[in-house]
């Protein structure tokens, strides 16, 4: 995700009674998508609500999230929905975001080595090809968590994709501990 530049502080938005949103750094009225774009570029913005002053940007951002789920990008399967909200409440309540953003975290720190991986050294050995189709496969399987992304007419099963290339990243994983070792 490509960030802000240095000195760069995250953008005012204030959002007005009659749902509008302000950006105070360009000085115009934006959409939910305007702020959904902010957020791919890695642009920081805080939502202030403008008649008190309090910051509303997990709500905002929650709001675009429902609103891509309900334009057939969906993402978050319905179990995984349930087991949220059954956390509601829980205990477990307070350690669920930790977790839910350090598995994000990694989960792109493990895209960004896997692309690395092909571009880099690896990609010029016999291995090359097939580091290639994983990661193929492996930007399929993450185009569903991209917010840009589109759902295919004829629609893969995710799992089985990750279950492939799971399988593929194993072997491929086995070859060169073998070969280095």
């Amino acid at each position: 995700m490509a960030k802000a530049k240095a000195g760069d502080g995250p953008v005012t938005i204030k959002k007005y009674a009659n749902r509008r949103l302000y950006n105070t750094e360009t000085s115009a009225y934006i959409t939910l998508d305007t702020l959904a774009a902010m957020v791919r570029e890695g642009r920081e913005f805080v939502v202030l609500d403008a008649k008190t002053s309090e910051d509303i940007t997990h709500g905002v951002l929650t709001q675009i999230i429902m609103e891509g789920e309900g334009k057939g990008q969906s993402m978050l399967p319905t179990n995984f929905l349930r087991q949220i909200i059954s956390l509601y409440g829980d205990s477990m309540q307070s350690i669920l975001p930790g977790y839910l953003d350090a598995s994000m975290d990694a989960f792109r720190g493990n895209q960004e080595k896997m692309r690395g991986m092909v571009e880099g050294a690896l990609a010029a050995t016999p291995f090359g090809e097939m580091a290639k189709r994983n990661m193929a496969m492996f930007e399929a399987a993450t185009n569903a968590f991209r917010p840009t992304s589109k759902a295919p007419a004829a629609k893969v099963d995710q799992a089985d994709e990750v279950a492939a290339l799971k399988a593929e990243l194993a072997a491929l994983q086995a070859k060169i501990d073998k070969i280095a070792g």
